[in-house]
């Protein structure tokens, strides 16, 4: 009895050190403001969050494709915020940062309850913390979809392991003759299986990488669960129950969790490739970066330098260097299987790795970026558990292992914690962000056409142009940097110039409607009104609730001499902004000239 409740005691304390520990160690992002990637399409440049939590919002948030995704949690979750705070950076980042916290603890407390072993669960969640590759999903307004995605996702997890650990009770006080009823019985178990499957839903209403979480808990019931016997399966330790199920009867048991993760998948590839996010790239280049990108997470965990923002994909990698990348991600998972028996741990912790990573590893290249930091945020824990526990394997009974072991753990947390703090200095600024991603990431277009926002928005539109022309000249085919040149360039005076990379951002990323916009709006400028009516018809056709897009495409159907067909779009975009003075002003003038329209 007192030795439960110092066990107790000293989980309490473990979970007060992670707690105040992380929240120190992260209190700068409460500093700092938005950045000027993503963060304006996901928060401040965005009406429907801006304006907070409404009824109108909610259906939205469920509706929109925006950015890509269908992710109406995260947006739920960002209009909230702007309900609180309004466009208060720091508190954004604040809610980002309880969520870490409460993610690491959860961690714990999930480990501590799958597997038993306190101190080994303790230095993972520590590792989940305060390591640096995690900065990026922490510090970045936008990631609120990590935070939140993972939250459910662990809520999953521990509501999965209840359940199993619930059933294995209940199976073994019956008899082999009741093994075949169904694997939902009427026991109290049952109820932490629908709570797994109402988290994982709204993991997957949050961000869309959790579609690999069915596969984790096939992972679990292998270790630490050890469900899995009748296939063959031998653990060194004891089962938690001496009738285990079968594989087929835990495949069964997941069908309503893969049901769902397929139903995730679909729409997110449906959303993404009507988003334009899909990025036509061979399939070769997409292999030969897949399994860079592994090798190079697997090297960021050890060594953690060089982090960037943004890693920009080449669109091409050296032949010799993929294969030798993917002969070790090879090599080692023979290594893994080949100790399934003896050390469960690796294969459940290195495939929890290279599994959870596949959606965003780049066989489907969404997006500008070869691999990214936030990306390893529900990844790193398997790889933390290969690491913790083959660490503690390996020196445990050892000569003063006890003491290698805190040493090593005491250095690499102290480490983490001392190059997280360096990380999070750069996102104090926009400028310091980009520049730190150029000097560590050459050639990167993507940081390149960010720095020159950052100057653009400072005031500074001579470096910003520089910055564009270098961005369009390492990738011509990245819209942004063409769009952003473009409007530069309107603004030096540089017209010829700044329609022909218009005209290729529109080429490049034609459902873009800010893109669409402005390209019409150059149009219109220039007496162009088929061209102009063309293009805010396009942007209007993927969003459809802007105002000003609405009130040109009425304008440039009224210079078409199209008179009932701009009437309605007048009208729309004063219910959408109403009192907006252009859509005033052409509706008066267009009901004056033309009564028969009242």
């Amino acid at each position: 009895m007192t030795e439960a409740r110092n066990e107790n005691k000293l989980f309490a304390l473990i979970c007060l050190v992670l707690a105040l520990g992380t929240a120190v160690l992260y209190w700068p992002i409460t500093q700092h403001p938005f950045i000027l990637y993503d963060d304006e399409q996901y928060v401040t440049a965005n009406p429907h969050i801006t304006s907070g939590l409404n009824w109108t919002n909610t259906v939205w948030a469920f509706k929109s494709g925006e950015a890509a995704n269908w992710h109406p949690l995260t947006w739920l979750s960002h209009q909230a915020d702007c309900s609180l705070f309004g466009l208060n950076a720091g508190a954004h980042h604040f809610v980002n940062l309880l969520f870490h916290v409460t993610n690491s603890l959860l961690l714990f407390v999930f480990l501590r309850g799958a597997t038993g072993a306190l101190w080994r669960s303790a230095v993972v969640a520590a590792l989940f913390a305060w390591h640096p590759l995690h900065v990026e999903s922490v510090a970045w307004a936008s990631e609120r979809k990590d935070m939140l995605s993972t939250f459910f996702w662990l809520l999953t997890l521990m509501a999965y392991v209840r359940y199993a650990q619930g059933r294995s009770r209940v199976e073994s006080r019956e008899s082999s003759a009741e093994g075949a009823k169904s694997f939902l019985s009427p026991q109290p178990s049952t109820l932490n299986y629908f709570a797994a499957l109402l988290f994982f839903t709204l993991g997957l209403m949050s961000k869309p990488m959790v579609v690999t979480l069915p596969f984790v808990l096939l992972l679990l019931d292998f270790w630490p669960l050890k469900r899995i016997a009748e296939c063959g399966v031998r653990s060194a330790e004891p089962a938690l129950n001496p009738q285990l199920s079968t594989l087929n009867h835990l495949l069964l048991e997941k069908i309503p969790f893969f049901i769902l993760a397929a139903a995730g998948s679909a729409v997110t590839y449906l959303v993404q490739s009507g988003g334009g996010a899909v990025w036509a790239t061979p399939l070769t280049e997409r292999l030969a970066n897949a399994a860079l990108a592994y090798a190079r997470y697997v090297a960021k965990f050890f060594w953690p330098g060089d982090l960037a923002i943004v890693y920009s994909h080449p669109r091409h990698w050296p032949l010799a260097l993929a294969l030798a990348a993917m002969l070790v991600l090879v090599v080692w998972t023979m290594l893994c299987v080949r100790q399934w028996r003896t050390r469960p741990f690796l294969a459940t912790g290195w495939f929890w790795f290279l599994g959870t990573l596949v959606p965003t590893i780049g066989l489907v290249q969404v997006g500008a970026q070869a691999m990214a930091d936030r990306y390893t945020y529900i990844p790193s824990i398997g790889f933390f558990i290969v690491i913790v526990w083959g660490t503690t394997e390996l020196f445990s009974t050892r000569p003063r292992g006890q003491l290698i072991l805190s040493f090593l753990g005491t250095v690499a947390l102290l480490g983490c914690a001392l190059t997280t703090a360096i990380q999070i200095t750069y996102w104090r600024d926009n400028v310091s962000l980009f520049l730190h991603a150029i000097a560590v990431s050459p050639d990167n277009y993507v940081a390149a056409n960010c720095l020159g926002k950052a100057f653009e928005k400072n005031g500074d539109n001579a470096r910003a142009l520089v910055l564009y022309r270098e961005a369009v000249r390492l990738e011509p085919r990245y819209p942004q940097s063409q769009f952003n040149l473009a409007l530069t360039l309107l603004g030096f005076g540089q017209t010829a110039k700044a329609l022909t990379h218009l005209q290729a951002a529109a080429a490049l990323e034609p459902r873009n409607p800010d893109i669409q916009f402005d390209l019409g709006i150059y149009f219109a400028r220039n007496g162009s009104w088929p061209d102009a009516a063309n293009c805010f018809s396009n942007s209007l056709a993927v969003r459809p609730g802007y105002a000003p897009a609405q009130c040109s495409y009425a304008s440039a159907l009224a210079n078409l001499g199209q008179f009932p067909a701009a009437l309605p779009h007048y009208r729309a975009a004063l219910q959408l902004q109403p009192g907006y003075a252009a859509a005033t002003n052409g509706l008066n003038h267009l009901l004056t000239d033309h009564p028969e329209l009242r």
